[in-house]
């Protein structure tokens, strides 16, 4: 099958993927998630943090994109706080036809409003109860441009407000009001928002001490906790990204964000010209979480984010990696639970295709690869990372944090909502969850971080507002206790046994997790569960 021999090709190497990066200076940057390539640190700003997709719950006929970059951002972090790069261009990408190239494309480009001069290093001078309050010293602005089919660049807005970020209760008492404010409705429906929020992204990061102390000792606090990110959402139709503009017909899309910068930076007041008609190069991209930080080695990170999808397949060394995950191995030599045996196809199909009956993967179903969608010429099809959502999935009245195989067939992997979890799944993914069935004893527990420090919003942009003060890395207890009330069922409820996943009443996982790990437990817990009940759009 076509498929399988471009996932086996070797049409690129690495070797070249490394050789574009050296063009691009001393303060390049190539990472997604926190802090995981090499070069990222160097480069907080254009650094993605995370990217969530989902079918609006209170908009029918909508999907919501966001994305968040600046990672580790301390709410004590003045004088100058955490803007958006000037010289630096921000996108989400869709693909709805399968050749891994993005057939939408939204952009951002942010400009400052700086009246602080020579006169005071103070980000505001008094209270500010407006976006354009004239004690807010500092400010952004941005422009939103979409790019349809490889059509020129068209101005959606322009000279909209940014949400500052947050200085404390003194200078922005009622930062809820500047939240709002920045929040904008475009002609088509479109919502848009860029500014600071709270991190919604919540485990225990102790993951790289011996998977948690060699003995998992060191879990149960939530290390984002407290911290904030920069965050840019988007709310479209779903006839402005479906294949044709027909989701019925063409449900599932494909989405990953990057981040550009000019091959060549100037700065200093001699520093001039357009970042959008500059040549750029990518210093970011993200699809699926904790893909870059788990699944690819130190010396593919960098070169792995410089490239676009469509070049996934060509590079055995990702593909190999994909088939044969290098945490399984760890496991086994920490906890000695036995590695499952490779090649990992099923990973292979979730990570590399979507789960579809049509690529000749292990999974039974058709869910959320492009393949799926009745205008799509599979001879045209590529293999390639990205976070995949069928927006034809109805919306759950009670989102499970465990996703597809909690029975949320609008969860992760189909898309990524802000709750679903990570960290337990791909513990589980690991060792082989998704060819037994059931989860391992020994880590059932996870890292008993089970929600995000602070609720989420039942309304676009859905985010947590941004922290004013941090709290040393808050225990997981006190995170479970401030989700709103569905998402606390959710986590409460599901805590099935052994027993329950082998009768198939309850199932487990994942929902965002390492994309190449974490799919996998989603892979066989979710077959079992569809042999038993079709999905609605099967």
């Amino acid at each position: 099958m076509r498929i399988v021999s471009v996932l086996r090709a070797g049409a690129a190497t690495l070797v070249a993927a490394g050789v574009a990066l050296a063009g691009l200076g001393p303060v390049s940057s190539a990472a997604s998630s926190h802090r995981e390539a090499p070069l990222i640190a160097a480069d907080p700003a254009v650094d993605n943090t995370d990217l969530y997709a989902f079918v609006s719950p209170e908009r029918a006929g909508y999907v919501t994109f966001v994305a968040n970059w600046q990672p580790f951002s301390d709410p004590d972090g003045g004088p100058n706080f955490y803007p958006f790069a000037t010289d630096a261009v921000y996108l989400i990408n869709v693909d709805n036809d399968g050749d891994a190239k993005p057939d939408a494309v939204f952009r951002w480009t942010f400009s400052n409003v700086d009246k602080r001069g020579g006169n005071t290093f103070l980000y505001a001078n008094g209270p500010v109860t407006s976006l354009d309050d004239e004690n807010l010293l500092f400010r952004q602005t941005y422009t939103l441009e979409s790019s349809f089919h490889g059509e020129p660049f068209k101005t959606r807005v322009s000279g909209a407000p940014v949400a500052p970020s947050r200085v404390g209760r003194a200078t922005m008492p009622d930062y809820a009001k500047l939240r709002a404010d920045a929040d904008k409705r475009l002609p088509g429906g479109w919502n848009v928002f860029a500014g600071q929020a709270d991190d919604p992204f919540y485990l225990d990061l102790r993951v790289f001490d011996l998977l948690y102390g060699g003995d998992l000792s060191e879990v149960g606090r939530d290390t984002l906790a407290g911290y904030n990110v920069n965050t840019i959402a988007l709310q479209v139709p779903f006839t402005d990204v479906a294949l044709k503009g027909d989701p019925k017909r063409n449900p599932v899309i494909g989405v990953w964000s990057t981040t550009e910068r000019a091959r060549t930076r100037l700065s200093g007041p001699s520093a001039s010209g357009d970042i959008r008609t500059a040549e750029r190069v990518q210093v970011s991209r993200l699809g699926n979480p904790l893909v870059n930080e788990v699944v690819v080695p130190a010396g593919l990170k960098d070169a792995f984010n410089a490239i676009g999808p469509d070049q996934d397949a060509c590079i055995p060394a990702v593909v190999q990696r994909v088939n044969d995950p290098e945490l399984p191995k760890l496991i086994e030599g920490i906890y000695k639970v036995p590695a499952p045996a490779t090649p990992r196809t099923d990973l292979s199909e979730i990570f590399l295709t979507g789960i579809t009956t049509k690529a000749g993967g292990p999974i039974k179903a058709d869910l959320n690869s492009q393949l799926n969608n009745a205008d799509v010429d599979p001879a045209n099809f590529r293999p390639s990372e990205m976070l995949r959502l069928n927006l034809g999935v109805p919306v759950t009245a009670q989102p499970n944090r465990l996703g597809v195989l909690g029975g949320d067939l609008q969860g992760y992997p189909n898309g990524r909502r802000l709750t679903d979890d990570v960290v337990d799944i791909s513990l589980q993914a690991v060792e082989g969850a998704a060819v037994t069935g059931r989860l391992v004893d020994a880590l059932a527990a996870g890292d008993k971080v089970d929600a995000n420090d602070n609720a989420f919003s039942g309304s676009f942009p859905y985010v947590a507002l941004p922290n004013s003060s941090r709290a040393s890395s808050a225990p997981a207890s006190s995170a479970s206790s401030s989700v709103s009330p569905s998402a606390s069922q959710a986590a409460e409820a599901l805590n099935p046994t052994p027993s329950a996943f082998e009768s198939g009443t309850a199932m487990t996982a994942v929902t965002v997790g390492t994309s190449a790990l974490a799919t996998g437990l989603g892979a066989a817990l979710f077959l079992g569960w569809w042999r038993r009940r079709r999905s609605p759009l099967s």
